[in-house]
């Protein structure tokens, strides 16, 4: 038990930095699923603790399994990616006909004998990102035809983005921006970027095009009217509107914990629209800028990793990840500011939801891995110096 003890704490200590912010998230989290949630439980005629009793073990699970995944040697996801990326696309496959309809959209596979959904896309968004990891470090020495870098790299970017985009085209739209980011810095020649670019425009092009004969399986008369909704309304649609006066209402200083009024107007507040309701309650200086301070924090430590790290593979998968989690924190907080359209993108880590929030937790933990790689290799440079200088002063002494 001492040993497991130890061992904890030799975990958390490698990477005091990173921990902070995943266990200040955490905190974030409870406190705003908590509070904007009471409109849901009151309305059930729920106990008010009823989704927070239901969110805190998502917790717990998501901050043990990022321990768990950290302690995992990372050159081990590097190994295990390529069959990692068939399994999503076999699950990508199987939820795009049958998987779980919710609100005209197939993204949930729900698992046998329990009543649990899982998004098929936030595995397979890991997945990828770690393949595309994988490919773009053993090969940005000899990427110098299309066929070297097509069929290895961008193929596989392709076919994903491909399967996800029908049923949730903001979360395709982001994963291909973040691989896309991905290579350029992997240092893949830009023309084939370019040409990666071209594709993903064409393919979300015919996207667009067999959605007028397919509206059941591609939601293309979702996304056009969420467009439409944002420009052709002043301030956005409804929940955007609502969003801002959540935002205004909290002013610098918030209205305080748990006083939000907002929170009963906005559909899907402990959700896509959670930040407006940090933002009401703590105001813009430490609900609102704290927040955005948090994640870009998070992509710092990303940068700090990549630049430190002795391997290319542990680089990319890191900055991989950051990218990809702190893209989509940026890109739900533009909606509630009313900068985008509606996405339906939640906040990483922050918005309740059982699964995502798990495999959130799995990123954190591969993060954490390579961090905890180069500290330890740190700590052998360290010994090894000390052990130099030692078996010098030794040798000193025995010349007198």
């Amino acid at each position: 038990m001492n040993e497991m003890i130890l061992d904890i704490k030799q975990g958390i200590k490698g990477n005091r930095f990173l921990w902070a912010i995943i266990l200040l998230l955490s905190l974030c989290s409870m406190l705003a699923v908590y509070s904007a949630s009471l409109s849901l439980t009151k309305f059930q005629g729920d106990s008010t603790l009823y989704f927070l009793f239901k969110h805190v073990p998502y917790i717990l699970a998501g901050l043990a399994i990022a321990w768990m995944v950290s302690n995992i040697d990372y050159t081990e996801f590097n190994k295990y990616a390529p069959i990692f990326l068939v399994i999503s696309i076999g699950l990508l496959i199987y939820a795009l006909f049958f998987g779980v309809n919710i609100n005209n959209a197939r993204r949930w596979i729900q698992l046998p004998f329990i009543d649990v959904t899982f998004q098929v896309s936030d595995i397979a968004r890991i997945a990828l990102i770690t393949y595309v990891a994988r490919s773009v470090s053993a090969k940005q020495d000899y990427i110098k035809s299309f066929k070297t870098s097509f069929m290895p790299i961008m193929l596989p970017i392709l076919i994903v983005c491909g399967l996800i985009a029908p049923s949730n085209f903001s979360t395709s739209a982001l994963l291909f921006v973040t691989c896309v980011l991905m290579m350029i810095v992997g240092r893949v020649s830009f023309k084939y970027i370019i040409i990666l670019g071209f594709l993903g425009i064409i393919m979300f092009g015919l996207l667009i095009y067999l959605g007028h004969f397919m509206p059941d399986s591609i939601r293309v008369h979702t996304w056009i009217s969420r467009i439409n909704e944002f420009l052709g309304n002043e301030g956005g649609g409804y929940q955007i509107q609502q969003a801002k006066i959540a935002i205004a209402r909290g002013g610098w200083f918030g209205v305080g914990p748990g006083h939000s009024m907002l929170r009963n107007f906005i559909p899907y507040s402990y959700a896509d629209f959670i930040y407006a309701i940090i933002c009401e309650e703590w105001g813009i200086l430490i609900g609102g800028i704290g927040l955005i301070g948090l994640y870009t924090l998070l992509l710092f430590h990303c940068v700090g990793v990549v630049t430190k790290s002795p391997r290319a593979f542990g680089a990319m998968l890191t900055i991989g990840i950051g990218f990809s989690i702190v893209i989509q924190a940026y890109a739900n907080m533009a909606v509630s500011l009313g900068v985008v359209p509606v996405t339906g993108l939640t906040l990483p880590f922050i918005s309740m939801g059982g699964t995502s929030l798990l495999i959130t937790s799995v990123a954190f933990g591969m993060i954490l891995s390579v961090s905890k790689h180069i500290s330890g290799l740190k700590l052998d440079e360290n010994s090894d110096e000390n052990e130099r200088d030692h078996k010098i002063s030794l040798d000193d002494e025995s010349a007198h």
